[in-house]
């Protein structure tokens, strides 16, 4: 198998037109095959090219049971069932943290959190984190009440979304058209700084995302490097469409499991006070 060396990933990056540009990757390196120099190739490769690369770096590890006035209806969770521990209960997130959910996330963004300049947004379970030079300007606005600030930070940069060898069942991006197509963002917890736990915004279940191939057909730019095939978006037209998508068949997000997430979604998310 012949290796994907830098200079491959580079002609990738220039084919799309996507050179000095901050760029959402969801990635997976194994569909590359091999790449010479692994996960950092990757991120050097954006790098010379000028990009500012924006990932997902969320961490379950900091999940916390809620309080009792802190039980929103509609919210994808039952209050009811006994629970085992909380993963979070000794914890307290901040953004120096390298704690990662590798399995879910991938090689790319744990590699991203490890490297010096990166920047990683205050939210504890669903943070972004950002390399290059936009870092600071993607990542500053997020909070734990502002789950999404990164991706509209890339929109209004000019940003694209850059699926590589991974479905749209990956694309957060979509999870910010539900909030902006008139869905509030379920609700979580996490310590706060003084050690009791907060509320903060979180997303919900992304595996009826398919089910927006067509919507964003119009708009896909594709390359390859080695054997991944990358699929591109702008940022913007993208968000538009999903937007009028969602708001045009709200079920597009339905997914086929019977799922309670997609059901409380579609009815507009957790009621709050």
């Amino acid at each position: 198998m012949t290796p994907v060396s830098q200079a491959g990933l580079r002609a990738a990056i220039r084919a799309l037109g996507l050179s000095v540009l901050p760029l959402e990757v969801h990635s997976s390196l194994r569909s590359f095959g091999w790449v010479d120099g692994g996960a950092d190739a990757v991120i050097d490769a954006l790098l010379v090219e000028g990009c500012t690369l924006l990932v997902p770096t969320f961490s379950d590890v900091y999940f916390v049971h809620p309080l009792l006035h802190q039980r929103p209806a509609r919210n994808a969770t039952s209050y009811d069932r006994i629970l085992p521990p909380a993963p979070g209960a000794d914890r307290t997130f901040t953004p120096d943290s390298n704690e990662i959910d590798v399995r879910d996330m991938g090689i790319v963004p744990a590699t991203v959190l490890r490297r010096s300049g990166r920047i990683r947004g205050n939210h504890p379970v669903m943070s972004f984190s950002a390399i290059g030079p936009l870092a600071h300007d993607i990542i500053d606005g997020q909070a734990p009440q502002a789950v999404y600030a990164p991706l509209a930070a890339l929109v209004e940069h000019g940003g694209w979304v850059v699926m590589m060898g991974v479905g749209l069942t990956e694309m957060t991006f979509l999870h910010y058209a539900e909030q902006l197509a008139g869905r509030t963002p379920f609700v979580r917890w996490a310590n706060g700084l003084d050690g009791t736990p907060m509320e903060v915004q979180y997303g919900g279940c992304s595996n009826g995302f398919e089910a927006f191939t067509p919507v964003l057909a119009h708009l896909e730019q594709r390359a390859t490097a080695g054997q991944s095939l990358w699929r591109a978006y702008p940022a913007r037209k993208a968000l538009d469409a999903a937007i009028n998508a969602i708001q045009k068949d709200p079920y597009i997000t339905y997914c086929a499991d019977r799922c309670g997430r997609c059901a409380d979604a579609i009815a507009g998310g957790p009621i709050l006070a």
